[in-house]
C-alpha cells in the first residue's frame, strides 16, 4: 500500500511539473518570464542608482568638510623613495 501511495504522489508531482513546463513554453508563459526578468533588472538598476547617489552624497560631505576647514587640505604625498617625499630637500 505504501508503494502504491508513493507512486501516485510521484505521478502527481511529475504531471504538475510537465504541465508547468508546458505552460512556460507558450507565448503567454514566455512573456510572463520576460516580464519578471525585466522587473528584476529594473529593481537591480534602481538599487545600483541608490548606492551611487549615497556614495556621491558621502563624498560631497567629505569635500565640503575639507573646503569649510580653515586648514589646507591634506594631500597624499607621492614618494620617490620609501620615507622620502618627492621634492624633499630641494
Amino acid at each position: 500500500m505504501f508503494w502504491f501511495g508513493a507512486g501516485i504522489a510521484a505521478g502527481v508531482a511529475v504531471s504538475r511539473k510537465v504541465n508547468e513546463t508546458r505552460r512556460k513554453a507558450t507565448p503567454d508563459g514566455m512573456a510572463e518570464q520576460i516580464g519578471g526578468a525585466l522587473s528584476e533588472l529594473a529593481d537591480a538598476v534602481g538599487s545600483f542608482g541608490a548606492d551611487v547617489r549615497a556614495g556621491m552624497q558621502e563624498r560631497e560631505r567629505e569635500i565640503e568638510e575639507l573646503v569649510d576647514d580653515d586648514r589646507p587640505p591634506r594631500l597624499l604625498e607621492q614618494r620617490d623613495e620609501p620615507g622620502r617625499a618627492r621634492g624633499a630637500g630641494r
